[in-house]
């Protein structure tokens, strides 16, 4: 009797806390993340985006809830963990009925797969142009060519100096220069010629 007393009681102060359900994440969120983080990553493959769309995911409102629950991956606290920054414009375009079933289109993939292609083609020379400073010539702010050039002061007053060497238009070099520039010839015993004949010598 006293042992279903004992029994009575432990049971009693063991049900408020399985009632209360305490859902602890062993690793605090970090498995989750990783997820996350690596589907919204997928999203800036139009193939990814296709299949989705021809297997009906983007058809599932749950689905389509989901997409809208990752758009706080657009924040600046979780934008700099993204190293793929397309998805984050084709989850802004899956928030939109027509881009999701237009992307059911193997025509459409292969339009949105192009247009990231030129993207990334073009993409840095793009940025240098809007980078470099543009060469006097093209700015249109020279001289007008009806003025006449002022007239020097006399030579014995001023030092003769060499003319300033004409500007050389900024040009972008080539993504796989390797560090030496066309024209120019390495010396026999340069260490970055890897053309030298290497055989022991009497």
């Amino acid at each position: 009797m006293a042992s279903d007393q004992l029994q009575d009681t432990t049971m009693k102060k063991a049900a408020p806390l399985s009632s209360k359900c305490i859902c602890k994440d062993p690793d605090d969120g970090r498995q989750r993340f990783l997820l996350e983080l690596e589907f919204v990553q997928c999203l800036a493959n139009p193939t990814y985006i296709h299949y989705l769309a021809q297997n009906r995911y983007l058809e599932d409102d749950a689905f389509i809830g989901y997409l809208k629950y990752l758009q706080y991956w657009q924040r600046p606290e979780y934008i700099k963990f993204i190293m793929y920054p397309h998805c984050l414009f084709f989850l802004e375009r899956l928030q939109n009925p027509n881009f999701r079933s237009a992307m059911a289109h193997p025509a459409n993939k292969e339009l949105a797969h192009r247009q990231q292609f030129y993207f990334w083609k073009n993409y840095r020379n793009n940025r240098l142009k809007h980078i470099l400073p543009k060469p006097p010539s093209e700015l249109g702010h020279g001289p007008p060519s009806s003025m006449a050039p002022p007239s020097l002061p006399s030579a014995t007053a001023v030092a003769v100096l060499p003319p300033p060497p004409a500007p050389v238009a900024a040009q972008a070099p080539l993504p796989m220069q390797y560090g030496v520039s066309s024209g120019i010839v390495l010396g026999k015993n340069d260490p970055r010629n890897t053309a030298i004949d290497r055989r022991k010598r009497k």
